[in-house]
């Protein structure tokens, strides 16, 4: 009778250690969906640049849903949030950031986790973070130096 609360002790650590396993893969996946819709979706025209603030909110609501924040459409509510100890960067949950430059659009995408407080064990929280390298463009060009055209 006396080791069930020890079997439940455990029994909850690894389930806890488990999901956050589950949790890491699941941020993989979200920073792939959401470079790869960028890479797809956003503008590389300076006029339409301003445009892609909402595609960029959209995808940060669409990754943050399958990570497990809690959202309107989401059927489990925040239970997978409050199970992990998530906590919300932005309104939607997980924040992406993108940088821009001329060959490469990073798209970075972050989670943080409150800290664990358990007996016999700590922790300060987790940063996950996953940074993924987009091409401007979908398919290979010749490059050619500026200047140095026949």
């Amino acid at each position: 009778m006396l080791l069930f609360p020890l079997f439940m002790f455990f029994l909850f650590a690894f389930a806890k250690v488990y999901a956050l396993l589950i949790l890491v893969q699941k941020i993989e996946i979200a920073s792939y969906y959401a470079a790869r819709r960028w890479q797809l979706e956003s503008h590389r025209n300076v006029n339409y640049v301003g445009s892609d603030n909402r595609l960029q909110d959209d995808i940060e609501a669409k990754a943050s849903e399958y990570i497990g924040f809690g959202g309107p459409s989401n059927q489990y509510g925040d239970t997978t949030e409050k199970f992990l100890d998530l906590v919300r960067l932005t309104g939607h949950g997980a924040k992406i950031d993108i940088n821009r430059t001329q060959v490469w659009q990073v798209v970075t995408l972050t989670v943080k986790t409150r800290p664990i407080n358990m007996p016999f064990y700590r922790s300060s929280g987790f940063t996950f973070e996953v940074t993924k390298y987009v091409p401007n463009r979908d398919r290979p060009i010749a490059f050619v130096l500026p200047g140095l055209q026949n």
